[in-house]
Formats: C-alpha cells, structure tokens, sequence
C-alpha cells in the first residue's frame, strides 16, 4: 500500500495525522502505533525502550491474547508501523503509559466491543470506542473488506501452524 493510500485510510477513520514510523526516531512516550495488516488496522502504545502494550487479539494467531507488551518489531509482524498523532488526546505521555501498563494481561478481547483499537482509545480518551468497528456498521463495504482480510488472515496462520506443526514432526 502506498503512502498515499494509507494517507487516505487514516483520514477515512478521521485520524487527525498519521505519519510513517522510523526504527531509527523514537515515538513519543504515550503514541499511538498502528500496523495494516490484511483488512483491518492494529493497535498499540509505545512505552518507550522500544516497547508496544497491545491487546493481541487474534493478531499472532487464531486463539485471542491478552493485553501485552513486545517490542515494536514483534508487534509489526513485518508490516510498516504508523504513530498517529491525537492532538485532542485527554492522557498523555506517561499517563497514557499509565494507563496501558494498568491493564497488562487482561483478557477479556472481544473483536467488536473491547478489541486493540478499543484499547488505544481508552488509554488516549478515556473511552473505548473503535472506529474500524464503527465503519463496518456504517459503511458496508467496509465490513465486507475486513471480513475478507480476518478470513485471509485466519488461513494463513491455519497454514503457518500446520506447515510449522509439520516440520516439528
């Protein structure tokens, strides 16, 4: 995806600024990381020495995870990073971190209602809300899109896990 797309994907979802993440600059403590990855975006918060807490979700495999903490590599799982900038954001810096840190191993995932997005926008605002979620009700196709992506994304990772589950045997 180009820059241009993933521009306009950001600013479709009403994210003020969205801007390409570089291993070589550190984010500012409390920044909102996101992936694109097939059909849907993921989420996290950077807690500095190049950690992200994120609710893992079904993002590394078919069964959710809780809320975590990895380092930025293992959270872009090879895809391109993004800080989006939220200039209204209620917590910030290191109360945002606060706030992330505070629900470390929750699991409770729940892809419409307390998904990764949901997460960020808890630790940023103070409510859960997530606006690929509010999309796909809103925008059919949307919905569609992302369904195809999770379905693409479910069968390879049920191939990664047989082809790993293969060469263990």
């Amino acid at each position: 995806m180009s820059t241009t797309q993933q521009t306009g994907l950001f600013e479709q979802q009403g994210a003020a600024a969205a801007i390409a993440f570089s291993f070589d600059d550190e984010p500012a403590l409390g920044s909102q990381l996101i992936t694109v990855r097939s059909g849907y975006q993921h989420h996290g918060i950077y807690v500095g020495n190049g950690k992200v807490i994120h609710y893992a979700g079904f993002a590394k495999s078919l069964h959710r995870g809780p809320v975590e903490e990895s380092t930025v590599e293992e959270f872009a799982a090879g895809h391109e990073v993004w800080v989006r900038l939220n200039a209204t954001a209620k917590f910030v810096g290191l109360e945002a971190v606060r706030r992330a840190r505070s629900r470390l191993g929750e699991d409770d995932y729940r892809l419409l209602t307390n998904n990764c997005e949901h997460f960020c926008s808890w630790c940023l605002f103070g409510e859960n809300r997530s606006q690929q979620v509010e999309a796909c009700f809103t925008h059919p196709r949307a919905a569609l899109h992302a369904v195809a992506g999770l379905f693409r994304a479910f069968i390879n990772a049920e191939r990664s896990r047989l082809f790993i589950g293969a060469r263990a045997a």
